[in-house]
């Protein structure tokens, strides 16, 4: 549309500029007057010659009409449909949210906005995650336009510019949630080459995909289908199990679980234990499991657990809990 309308703008300077030209040349006139003819003349009001021209002035005035009549329609009408359609406000809005996308850090680049991609965008909105959505639907990018408050890029997710806009330098996470495997493949190859630390998570559909994904660069493979088989399946095994987990997970305020690094624990704490932190007293939190420097997951470990800078704690408890904890960690009081 933009590019249209430069066009027509471009077309419309350069017929203005051959009217004056041939007018001076053909009718002697001066400048000023050489601008007042073209311009009645492409907008055919009828208004009088300043003089009175030869024929070769004449032919030049019927071959000026012909050429401009067209072009001038043409940016007439870009200009009705910038205002109507409201292009000028989206072109606009897009230069907004660019500057934006530019200022951010630490955020999450969502690529897809179908089933899967509008429910992690819930998600990251309960949790107060800045994110931005990639999206190469028009219709799907209008809608974000109009319909939210999300950050948003119209283009292809597998492309390296459209990644680069996306700031991806700056980023914590992407999620690709395409519907088809081989696109979402190609988005962890290109993000995981420009990002080799990034934190990656990737939808698949079909068995085979999941290890080419993980092979690709993922750092997780999610597969709604075979987890909502198994959840419906546990639904009827163990049904208030189900719903206990859902309420803990899903809901973003009240009690919930949350990962806490001890990268930053104070040195008075370092080798102490679980029970020499007293911590649930301390602060309302329970530790329900913890990651070691090797990646292995302890369950529910025990009061002796011996803790270190290297570890990631799983807390449950309250917002105000885990604040209480992490102040504790930190200050070491």
């Amino acid at each position: 549309m933009i590019r249209s309308a430069l066009t027509g703008l471009s077309l419309l300077l350069i017929i203005m500029v051959t009217g004056m030209i041939g007018y001076m040349i053909l009718e002697g006139l001066t400048p000023l007057d050489a601008l007042y003819m073209t311009v009645i003349t492409m907008a055919t009001v009828g208004f009088r010659e300043v003089a009175d021209f030869q024929e070769a002035g004449k032919l030049f005035t019927i071959f000026l009409i012909i050429g401009s009549f067209g072009i001038f329609g043409y940016v007439i009408t870009m200009v009705t449909r910038y205002v109507v359609d409201g292009v000028f406000t989206h072109y606009y809005k897009d230069n907004k949210v660019k500057k934006k996308i530019d200022k951010l850090r630490d955020h999450v680049i969502l690529c897809g906005f179908g089933r899967n991609g509008k429910q992690a965008a819930l998600d990251l909105v309960d949790h107060d995650k800045e994110f931005l959505v990639i999206e190469k639907d028009a219709e799907v990018v209008e809608y974000l336009r109009r319909s939210t408050e999300h950050l948003y890029i119209e283009g292809d997710a597998t492309q390296e510019d459209i990644l680069e806009l996306a700031n991806i330098e700056n980023a914590r996470a992407l999620i690709t949630t395409l519907p088809v495997d081989a696109d979402n493949l190609f988005v962890v190859l290109t993000a995981r080459q420009m990002r080799p630390d990034l934190l990656i998570i990737s939808r698949a559909s079909d068995d085979n995909s999941d290890t080419k994904l993980k092979r690709a660069g993922a750092s997780n493979v999610i597969m709604p289908d075979k987890i909502g088989g198994t959840r419906m399946a546990r639904l009827v095994v163990d049904p208030d199990v189900v719903e206990f987990i859902d309420t803990v997970l899903m809901q973003p305020r009240g009690v919930r679980i949350e990962e806490i690094s001890c990268s930053d624990m104070a040195e008075c704490f370092t080798g102490k234990s679980i029970k020499d932190l007293d911590i649930h007293n301390r602060t309302g939190a329970n530790i329900i499991g913890l990651k070691t420097k090797s990646k292995q997951y302890v369950i529910n470990p025990p009061a002796s657990t011996l803790l270190s800078q290297d570890d990631q704690l799983f807390v449950l408890g309250t917002t105000e809990d885990l604040l209480n904890l992490k102040e504790l960690i930190q200050k070491g009081v």
